[in-house]
């Protein structure tokens, strides 16, 4: 349990502070800023969190590659933005509800993590920006199992949140 609670605690030391054109010329930068496989780890060994104690509606994280393309990058970073803003809204609810302990904790550290994402692709710059654009709604399941929150949490960093960099990228 020693070891679970360093490791928390050395990953919090660790964190990476990354600036928007850090985030997106560095993939080491982004490599670093993922959490989801520490936050997998640490849940291996905590039961508290075998059941959420409220619903987190799941990530949209499908890509249809021809619809993604004829986005403008405003929408795409929009509906990524979106993602994550519900996101970190329902593990907020769902911290709230948690006991003390590992669960609460992770719920924590989600929640940070979600947040630090939020704040990078807020500032990131892109030219002819749009004020005010709404992202398409996609209504994600609801889930109290923490495993796939976390899964689709990495898919949309992995997937959405990627290919929106890599599109930026090309001016690095």
């Amino acid at each position: 349990m020693l070891v679970v609670v360093f490791s928390m605690v050395a990953s919090e030391l660790s964190h990476v502070h990354t600036r928007p054109i850090d985030f997106v010329c560095d993939s080491e930068a982004r490599r670093m800023m993922n959490k989801v496989k520490d936050l997998q780890v640490e849940m291996g060994v905590c039961s508290a969190v075998d059941a959420l104690p409220s619903d987190i509606k799941l990530p949209c994280i499908r890509i249809h590659k021809a619809t993604w393309e004829r986005k403008s990058m405003h929408e795409k970073r929009a509906e990524i933005l979106l993602s994550l803003g519900t996101l970190a809204q329902d593990v907020r609810s769902a911290r709230t509800l948690s006991q003390t302990g590992c669960g609460l904790t992770l719920l924590e550290r989600l929640e940070h993590s979600i947040n630090n994402y939020l704040h990078v692709v807020r500032l990131l710059h892109i030219e002819g920006e749009q004020v005010g654009l709404q992202a398409e709604l996609c209504l994600g399941q609801p889930s109290k199992d923490l495993g796939l929150v976390l899964k689709h949490f990495g898919l949309l960093l992995t997937g959405k949140l990627e290919w929106l960099i890599a599109e930026m990228a090309k001016g690095c």
